[in-house]
């Protein structure tokens, strides 16, 4: 079975899989620590409503046979706890079965989250981590030389990432085809990180070439990666610093590292000292077992691929429940302008011009002007990122953002905790009210004068001050 296995990507397949399991650990702590408020059974879109009206069939799940709290969080915590061990080499001391087996446990628990998950789990990023998670449960362990074929479909993967990102961006808003684009993109991107203002002021020569960039490493370089080595090796490396500097620029949660874990699987291993040919080949049963997976997996890339050719591109879609196989793509259209809903309460009963309001702060999205955003990528914010929908459309809040008022005025514990500041520390507000506010980032001349990152401008009333029904007389 010569031909099966590459022994040069021992290394490589080492550093993938070892990246993505601390990439699940991320996944599952995130969803652990923040799955109460915002799925949870007394959630903004609890679970148990979302099964009794979506059948099994459409969303696959552990949860659509049984749901609880305590359910969710042992699921939750195990599949962190699972993932750290994988990541410190437990795939390599086990049976190359229990090892596959293992692996799959993580795909499945996943899988079970994100599909009850709805809109807060609506990214791109959950469908890649699923599918890249599926295609590491055939990559085999120390027992089996890396199987060309796996290796083969996380190329695939990895090009319909960039390809579809660099198809969807010159297809879509203008400013990617005259490389103005970036103008605006660091000032008005979900979620900007500490470094996103001085990336925002570099000077526009600068940002055009940072455009065309892009679009060579999008929509040029993703071919190579089926060139033979060491080209594909540069193309992947090129992909890396690339993600790199958008890791430096902005808050994207697990996108790029992932994607830079799926590019250090094309690297040949043996230019870094990775080569070992000593090792064995593989099994009948597992050369069997990757043979039909990547033909059910070439099989489900059509309607990913009719996508990449269509006019009419979709981004972020899967076509299937189990996200086995999904088309990608970000930032078609790039915002001009940034809208924050700034989201304050009272404690006075009958508020009035005069009425003091206090701003409750959000761990991540731009709040106080004063505040230099911060890092948290490749930890993601799921309500700060609705956020940031909501402020572009409430059609897009339309279903949480009510149910979120609701608990801050009944101060829920859960919901405060993926807050950054509750301005009510001792009793909840009578009234909660929201407002819409046009952010820039500020100047250099402004900056040194006043110490704010952000200027900020009342644009309009997002929700008129509310209370609690029950408190009503």
């Amino acid at each position: 079975m010569d031909w099966f296995t590459a022994p040069d990507y021992w290394l490589s397949r080492i550093v993938f899989q070892r990246g993505l399991a601390g990439l699940y650990v991320l996944a599952f702590l995130a969803a652990a620590l923040q799955f109460r408020a915002l799925i949870g059974a007394r959630g903004m879109l609890p679970v148990p409503d979302f099964v009794r009206a979506v059948p099994a069939r459409r969303a696959p799940s552990l949860f659509q046979w049984r749901y609880s709290d305590r359910l969710f969080a042992a699921v939750a915590w195990g599949g962190a706890a699972l993932a750290l061990a994988m990541a410190a080499g437990a795939g390599d001391a086990v049976p190359l079965p229990v090892s596959m087996l293992l692996w799959l446990l993580l795909w499945a628990a996943y899988l079970s989250i994100v599909n009850v998950g709805q809109t807060w789990y609506s990214f791109g990023w959950e469908s890649l981590l699923l599918e890249t998670g599926f295609l590491a449960v055939f990559l085999g362990n120390d027992d089996t030389g890396p199987p060309v074929l796996v290796l083969f479909l996380l190329r695939w993967l990895l090009f319909r990432v960039e390809f579809g990102a660099g198809l969807i961006k010159i297809r879509g808003d203008r400013c990617w085809r005259d490389l103005t684009c970036l103008y605006h993109h660091h000032e008005t991107q979900p979620m900007p990180g500490p470094l996103s203002w001085f990336f925002h002021h570099l000077p526009k020569p600068l940002h055009k070439v940072e455009c065309a960039a892009n679009h060579v490493v999008q929509l040029g370089v993703p071919v190579l990666l089926f060139a033979p080595q060491p080209v594909a090796t540069v193309a992947a490396g090129l992909m890396i610093v690339t993600q790199l500097w958008l890791v430096l620029s902005g808050n994207f949660a697990w996108l790029n590292w992932i994607t830079i874990v799926l590019a250090l699987s094309a690297v040949d291993g043996s230019l870094l000292g990775g080569d070992d040919r000593s090792r064995p080949g593989a099994p009948l049963w597992y050369v069997v077992v990757v043979c039909a997976v990547t033909a059910l997996v070439l099989f489900l890339s059509r309607g990913p691929v009719r996508n990449l050719l269509s006019r009419h591109q979709a981004m972020n879609r899967s076509f299937d429940p189990l996200h086995l196989v999904n088309t990608y793509g970000a930032f078609g259209t790039v915002g001009r302008v940034r809208d924050e809903i700034v989201v304050e309460g009272t404690d006075d009963p009958d508020p009035r011009p005069g009425t003091v309001w206090r701003e409750y702060g959000f761990k991540g999205k731009p709040g106080d002007p004063w505040r230099l955003p911060r890092q948290f990528a490749p930890y993601h914010l799921r309500l700060d990122w609705l956020m940031w929908f909501a402020a572009l459309s409430p059609g897009y809040a339309r279903d949480w953002f009510g149910p979120f008022v609701e608990r801050l005025l009944e101060g829920d514990r859960d919901t405060l905790r993926l807050l950054r500041h509750n301005p009510f520390p001792d009793a909840p507000p009578v009234h909660v009210r929201a407002r819409l506010y046009r952010y820039r980032f500020t100047t250099w001349a402004e900056l040194r004068a006043t110490g704010a990152w952000w200027h900020r401008t009342l644009v309009r009333e997002y929700m008129p001050p509310v209370r609690l029904r029950a408190s009503a007389t």
